[in-house]
């Protein structure tokens, strides 16, 4: 949950290095630093806890140039975010280290080392700096020595490592965390990322598990776990470099917000036909897989658990086919019974979410005989080990608060489900009617947008709220989740989703004036039900905010606000009520004044467990 970057050029790298950390800056915002090889021979270290504007600040108090360098920003996992612990690590002036993962046996790795070395930080990536100057000195060979340390590594781990006495090369592996190459005219680069890198190239090697690679300013030599020596293909990023700009918005979320329509659109290219849904979306051989499917398994982690609990009510109601949902870290650690011809569907944004990549190598090691992934990253470790692979496009993501990840996510879902349904005895009318809701849906979010004013007026009663409760029924309940969900994220109100017919099961006792109650009501066969439920919420005094449909029959009264929704079909309004919870929470965090787009002690690519 770190991001690295790395360079070695002919020109000093150390601003293309601070630029790929600012870019990098989603991924960890605790503490950042930068160490790159000296003309007299030293490594010369900035590090500062904090954001990167800290570290910027520091490196013109302490200028540091050369042509070789690493960099890192932290989201920390082992000690507190502090200078002592900020990375770059550094043994003897003899080696730098930048570290992505966890090493699970790094206290037998120090109890081994203290004797030897001194340590000067809490966190595991030391030991790793130690490992190698140990070896360094059996060895006298960088990148040996770095292929015998990580040898006696366990966990997870992306390494970016730098000698002054070789100053000619740079040092990369990678076990169980993203890493990949950027190919430029003047030198090679390194990075958790390619956004790091879009502002040097667009040209990327992603190094597989277990790679170790040696990058020079001429060339790249990259060995595979089993130390021989591989090609991995050059692959070029349609991403510009003002893709992962903010551009005329406050803040990255809001910019993501209003992109979905677009992101939608582009999620559904090719993929429709005219009144059907295209199965070559899916990747070759997807429909004789998909044939054979009796029984879904969804496994994700937190937004995108909130996309397949969505999906399991379609799935159910629209396709006909059993479907289970489970956190990824809790299915990992379980033993599951793995049923014959069950797809195992894996959801995640980046593709490198440890829990969830983990539990699909655990269900193929349990007999799942089919893997399909949702996600927004082609090259990502997720979608190379997935059977069937739909990717989103949403686009790059930034803000730590996943806004159209988990739109474009609900609308891959939804073309799976009809896909499945399709086998499943639903009539060519009902898809058709699916494939014109899809059609329509960029507008229908469009017009959902045009509430923004709106929405802030509503957000100024939260400011001063400690705790809101959100209600949904049916597939809109997984809506609630996901709107309690941004709101705690990024206005640091605890807030928690319910469905509305539990309310009398418990949370009633929450409600009171000073409670905000926000509640999703589209005009389905369960608004009746969630007109009773929040009856109930009124007569207990509760201060209720209701997204309802226009034509659903709720009108404004005392304790009770209301925002109107346009009409829209049920296979769609999971997405369209979505989008102004969004809003809500963002301006609620306005108005506290919190981080939107990095919210404390959260990073975006959870990486590690």
């Amino acid at each position: 949950m770190c991001g690295i970057v790395g360079a070695i050029a002919r020109k000093d790298v150390t601003a293309i290095l601070v630029e790929g950390l600012r870019r990098l800056e989603y991924r960890g915002y605790d503490s950042a630093g930068v160490a790159v090889l000296a003309d007299d021979g030293t490594i010369r270290r900035v590090r500062t806890p904090g954001k990167i504007a800290a570290l910027q600040a520091a490196l013109e108090r302490q200028p540091a140039a050369g042509t070789i360098g690493i960099a890192h920003t932290r989201w920390a996992t082992h000690g507190v975010p502090s200078e002592a612990n900020a990375h770059p690590h550094v043994c003897n002036n003899r080696v730098a280290v930048v570290h992505n993962g966890i090493i699970e046996n790094f206290e037998a790795l120090k109890a081994v080392q203290q004797d030897r070395f001194r340590f000067t930080s809490e966190t595991d990536t030391e030991v790793v700096a130690h490992q190698i100057c140990h070896h360094l000195d059996e060895c006298d060979d960088l990148l040996e020595a770095v292929r015998r340390t990580v040898a006696e590594l366990e966990g997870a781990y992306a390494l970016g490592v730098i000698c002054p006495a070789e100053p000619q090369r740079l040092i990369a592996a990678r076990r169980g965390s993203p890493l990949v190459i950027g190919i430029g005219e003047d030198g090679h680069y390194l990075a958790s990322d390619v956004a790091a890198l879009l502002s040097e190239t667009n040209r990327f090697v992603f190094l597989e598990e277990g790679d170790i690679a040696e990058l020079t300013v001429a060339g790249l030599r990259i060995l595979d776990a089993e130390g021989r020596e591989v090609t991995r293909p050059v692959k070029e990023s349609s991403l510009s470099a003002d893709a992962v700009e903010r551009g005329e918005y406050r803040h990255y979320m809001l910019k993501e917000i209003h992109e979905q329509p677009a992101a939608i659109a582009e999620t559904l290219e090719g993929r429709l036909g005219e009144s059907t849904v295209l199965e070559a979306a899916f990747g070759p051989g997807a429909s004789a897989i998909l044939d054979q499917v009796q029984a879904i398994q969804i496994v994700a982690c937190g937004t995108s658990y909130h996309a397949g609990l969505v999906a399991r009510y379609g799935f159910e109601a629209l396709a006909g086919i059993p479907c289970q949902v489970e956190v990824a870290s809790e299915f990992r650690y379980r033993q599951p019974v793995a049923l014959p011809d069950t797809l195992f569907l894996t959801i995640s944004q980046s593709g490198e979410t440890a829990d969830t990549l983990a539990a699909l190598r655990a269900a193929k090691a349990m007999g799942y005989a089919h893997t399909l992934a949702i996600c927004n990253v082609p090259e990502s470790s997720l979608v190379r080990e997935s059977d069937l692979v739909l990717m989103t496009r949403a686009g790059p993501e930034i803000g730590v608060a996943s806004t159209k990840a988990f739109t474009t996510q609900l609308v891959a879902l939804l073309l799976l489900i009809t896909a499945m349904g399709r086998r499943r005895g639903m009539s060519p009318e009902t898809e058709a009617n699916i494939v014109r809701q899809l059609r329509e849906l960029p507008g229908a979010i469009e017009r959902v947008l045009e509430l923004d004013d709106a929405i802030a007026a509503l957000a100024a009663r939260f400011g001063d709220r400690h705790n809101a409760l959100f209600l949904g029924r049916g597939p809109h309940f997984p809506v609630a989740l996901e709107g309690a969900l941004k709101l705690k994220e990024i206005s640091y109100i605890h807030a928690e989703g319910y469905p509305a017919g539990e309310l009398k099961h418990g949370p009633l006792a929450l409600v009171d004036e000073k409670t905000p109650i926000v509640a999703v009501a589209p005009n389905d066969e369960l608004l009746d039900k969630l007109k009773g439920n929040l009856q109930e919420v009124r007569a207990r005094g509760g201060e209720l905010y209701v997204f309802a449909d226009s034509e659903s029959g709720i009108e404004p009264a005392e304790g009770m606000t209301v925002l109107p929704i346009a009409p829209t079909d049920k296979a769609v309004s999971p997405i369209i009520y979505t989008v102004p919870l969004q809003l809500l929470a963002y301006h609620v965090a306005l108005i506290k004044g919190t981080d939107v787009d990095q919210p404390r002690n959260l990073a975006k690519s959870v990486t590690v467990e």
